[in-house]
């Protein structure tokens, strides 16, 4: 690996957020001295996405302040940033930038992560804003600004209740959270986290529509209503879509691989079967170890430094030459999130998704500050506790219990399923 920079071919980061400069520092730090290539549509350097529906929006946080500094050991790397990848060749390794470029490689790191999903409804479009890049957070900034507004957030996900709250304390007069599930948050959390979250908003203020279609907007140039399926009007000013993401993968197309939710990758996040393509980040769908040998994509803040460590020593190993990914255990790692909203968080460390058939309170009561264990056969898989710092460090205190339990897919070939 120590190589003459001109003497090999670069890796190829296809992306450059935060998983894509990760994968380069790891890079480095598995002992690759080669070029690498950071290639990113957006003209930003990688900066911290969690504090756009949060610290961002208040303006407690400059945009400028939210930039990761880069390690030293990528000082130089190339930056390919306001450019995207359109598309890939993975048998003769090679990428076609946006300007009509074409890179090769001797190494690919997809890292594209997702985009937001939008409302294919009827109206007009002006009001309606999505949180998801530097520039979506201040045109939202900007309408939040004016106080006195009527806010109508789509989607009572995690970014969906952290705008809600937001909005709330910026002085919006009413915040309308709109889902088609019955409890906002049921997906990630469970009934019982779901229900003590939904009073939680419910007595700071939020007013929620559940169970609720949207099928169109009201207005002219600008929206002035969201529309129900059941011909309900709900009055705005201010409209967020806070409906999922969409995997970046279409610049993969034509590779023969499996993009039905993101990348599917092995469980060393390899892709397709090749030693020198990994995928790293929202974008990868892969088995965790951990837990069973089911390929999942997981959106949480962790999961793009600990993505791109593994995936990096295992690209790394294999353009030295060496045995490569054969000599690293499969990858296993403990996913964690917060969310601020309000003046409370919710801390989760694992996977409580897997559990919620066996949800059990650990400490304190659903009416006030309280942990909860999510168990699958018995076995502690996830916690998450709702309320103030003392019930967080509850929640961490058994991050140390997850962390020692043994790997229950370690032997898997994994990334089949």
């Amino acid at each position: 690996m120590n190589a003459p920079a001109e003497a090999v071919a670069p890796v190829v980061v296809a992306g450059a957020s935060m998983a894509g400069l990760r994968t380069a520092e790891q890079l480095r730090a598995a002992g690759w001295r080669g070029p690498v290539v950071l290639v990113g549509d957006e003209p930003h350097m990688p900066y911290n996405r969690p504090p756009l529906s949060k610290e961002a929006l208040v303006g407690d946080a400059s945009f400028g302040e939210l930039t990761f500094l880069p390690r030293a050991s990528v000082a130089d790397v190339r930056w390919r940033l306001g450019t995207r990848v359109v598309a890939a060749d993975l048998d003769r390794r090679t990428v076609t930038l946006d300007d009509g470029e074409m890179l090769s490689y001797g190494g690919l790191v997809a890292a594209t992560g997702m985009r937001s999903r939008r409302l294919p409804c009827p109206g007009p479009r002006r009001g309606r804003h999505t949180v998801r890049t530097v520039a979506d957070a201040r045109g939202l900034r900007e309408a939040l600004a004016r106080p006195g507004g009527r806010v109508v957030v789509i989607g009572a996900g995690f970014i969906g209740c952290e705008v809600a709250a937001t909005a709330l304390a910026l002085g919006a007069a009413e915040v309308t959270a709109v889902d088609p599930l019955p409890l906002p948050m049921v997906g990630p959390l469970g009934e019982l986290l779901a229900k003590a979250l939904l009073d939680r908003h419910e007595r700071r203020g939020v007013r929620f529509a559940l169970g609720a279609q949207v099928t169109g907007f009201q207005g002219d140039e600008q929206v002035t209503g969201v529309v129900l399926a059941d011909g309900t009007v709900i009055a705005a000013d201010v409209v967020v879509e806070s409906v999922g993401s969409v995997a970046n993968t279409e610049w993969l197309d034509g590779n023969g691989l499996d993009l039905t939710d993101g990348v599917l990758t092995d469980e060393h996040l390899r892709v397709g079967g090749r030693p020198d393509v990994v995928a790293v980040g929202d974008i990868a769908r892969f088995p965790n170890a951990r837990y069973d040998e089911v390929a999942r994509r997981v959106e949480h803040w962790s999961i793009p430094t600990d993505t791109a460590k593994h995936a990096a020593r295992v690209l790394a190993a294999h353009l030295s030459g060496s045995e490569g990914a054969r000599e690293f255990a499969p990858f296993a790692p403990l996913p964690t999130f917060w969310s601020d909203q309000h003046d409370f968080r919710l801390q989760s460390f694992g996977a409580p998704g897997l559990g919620q058939g066996d949800v059990r309170v650990l400490d304190g009561d659903p009416d006030g500050d309280f942990l909860a264990g999510f168990h699958r056969g018995g076995r502690l898989v996830g916690v998450v506790s709702l309320g103030g710092r003392a019930t967080s460090a509850a929640a961490a205190r058994h991050r140390a219990e997850l962390l020692a339990q043994p790997a229950l897919g370690a032997g898997s070939s994994g990334g089949t399923k």
